[in-house]
């Protein structure tokens, strides 16, 4: 993946088209999991433009719907952006696409939480790692 835009407005990845991301060898179509990684990565890497300074910020819910398969041959394009924040956690939505962000092969929302600068959870909490 690369990053062929990250501003206030928002983040847009390239994933190339490539056959190791192949669902079905048949007829070169991506796997749905290919893009699920991709818009995930989008929407949560979104954080760092949206925020004043840079916090880790984890998956917590991650909604995609698809609505046709991606030509293949062509690479895929995720656009996210951040629409609310909170203090624990920031909302993003977008779409991954081909050739005109109109035209979506799957819509995306998700929720990341914020932990902060030191990456440790509100109020001293612990994570499934252990102690923070």
């Amino acid at each position: 993946m690369t990053v062929e835009q990250a501003d206030e407005q928002g983040l847009v990845l390239k994933l190339p088209y490539s056959d190791a991301i192949v669902g079905n060898p048949f007829t070169g179509v991506v796997h749905g999991g290919a893009i699920t990684t991709l818009m995930d990565t989008c929407c949560g890497i979104s954080t760092v433009c949206y925020l004043p300074e840079f916090e880790i910020c984890p998956t917590l819910d991650l909604r995609i719907d698809y609505m046709h398969p991606a030509e293949p041959h062509k690479p895929i394009y995720g656009f996210a952006e951040c629409y609310r924040l909170t203090s624990a956690v920031i909302f993003t939505r977008g779409v991954a696409y081909q050739d005109n962000r109109d035209e979506p092969i799957a819509h995306v929302v998700g929720a990341f939480m914020r932990l902060g600068k030191s990456g440790s959870m509100p109020g001293g909490g612990k994570h499934a790692g252990g102690p923070v």
